[in-house]
């Protein structure tokens, strides 16, 4: 199967995604919540920096019981430009 190209709204949203994690992880050891979320701390660098702008749901639902976040709240991160765009 041949993955699509990301849009460019598609790789900022991803990047927005990675601010939030980044935000919600604070002052806590990367590996440390990467392990609990079941990746890698390179992966969650990734993430993070928005090198990896588009993880796979269960990294997502990982994460966000990781930091317990809401996943809706990392959606709606996610999805800010979208839903700004449509107002």
């Amino acid at each position: 199967m041949v993955r699509l190209p990301l849009s460019p709204a598609q790789v900022e949203a991803g990047r927005r995604l990675g601010r939030r994690l980044r935000t919600a992880r604070g002052d806590r050891d990367l590996a440390e919540v990467a392990l609990r979320a079941g990746i890698s701390p390179e992966t969650l660098r990734k993430i993070e920096s928005g090198r990896l702008p588009s993880p796979a749901f269960g990294t997502v639902v990982g994460l966000a019981e990781a930091l317990s976040i809401p996943l809706t709240e990392l959606a709606e991160s996610y999805r800010a430009e979208q839903v700004a765009e449509s107002a």
